[in-house]
């Protein structure tokens, strides 16, 4: 894939608003109290854009959603050790961290199609809920805080046109 940097593992990521101009967020059942976007691997011989489409309806069960935007370049952060022992013993690599491409879709159906174990055998959240993008940011695990701060940046001129930045007090992003 073009530009990805060695040693990441490639991966997508999906920041979906929906009508109220909110991004949706679940809460990781391995991690309590950490929220994130859908996010999830690039299978061999996928594009980004097709992955991140699987990813939504895998981890959500969203099939109703249109692409508005996508982060130009792969963003990358890197495991802390002690998760990347774990991943990399899990997923057979020898990852640093990942490396996303991400994208921003719009819901376009009611929330009714939202069922966090819709394609998982092991569901990875718990709940969800629609959140702005300042607490996107403030309720990520530490070490994706700052990819998620750039896929807000990068979204921001789309996000604005929608009125969400109005809803967040903080200029952070």
């Amino acid at each position: 894939m073009d530009g990805l940097p060695p040693g990441y593992r490639p991966n997508v990521g999906v920041c979906l608003i929906n009508s109220d101009n909110l991004v949706f967020v679940a809460s990781r059942l391995n991690v309590p109290g950490a929220w994130q976007m859908p996010q999830g691997g690039i299978e061999d011989g996928e594009e980004p854009k097709s992955a991140a489409i699987r990813e939504l309806l895998e981890e959500t069960g969203v099939v109703s959603a249109e692409i508005i935007a996508e982060v130009p370049n792969w963003l990358t952060y890197d495991f802390p050790p002690a998760v990347k022992t774990k991943v990399n013993r899990l997923w057979g690599g020898e990852w640093h961290g990942q490396a996303q491409k991400w994208f921003l879709m719009r819901l376009t159906k009611d929330e009714s199609e939202i069922n966090l174990a819709s394609g998982e055998a092991d569901p990875e959240f718990a709940e969800w809920k629609w959140t702005s993008p300042e607490e996107v940011i403030e309720q990520a695990v530490d070490y994706k805080r700052p990819t998620y701060e750039e896929v807000m940046r990068t979204f921001r001129p789309y996000l604005n046109e929608n009125g969400i930045a109005a809803k967040c007090k903080s200029s952070k992003w």
